[in-house]
């Protein structure tokens, strides 16, 4: 599995997650579960969303050849 999902990102799924979680924890709701969705995407560096976009936010590397 290719990595898709950048640094950037990474920290934007996990503030998005902590935000869904801590509204699902206020309003007592089971909405806040869907926390679960960004925050596994973001450590795992993988989004199935992302495959038929053709999105990658991942920076390439540079391969140096000497």
């Amino acid at each position: 599995m290719e990595k898709n999902v950048g640094k950037t990102d990474t920290i934007v799924r996990i503030i998005l997650a902590i935000v869904i979680l801590t509204l699902g924890i206020y309003y007592r709701s089971w909405w806040g579960a869907l926390a679960v969705i960004p925050l596994f995407t973001a450590f795992i560096h993988w989004c199935p969303l992302y495959i038929p976009f053709h999105i990658k936010t991942v920076k390439r590397e540079n391969k140096q050849f000497h």
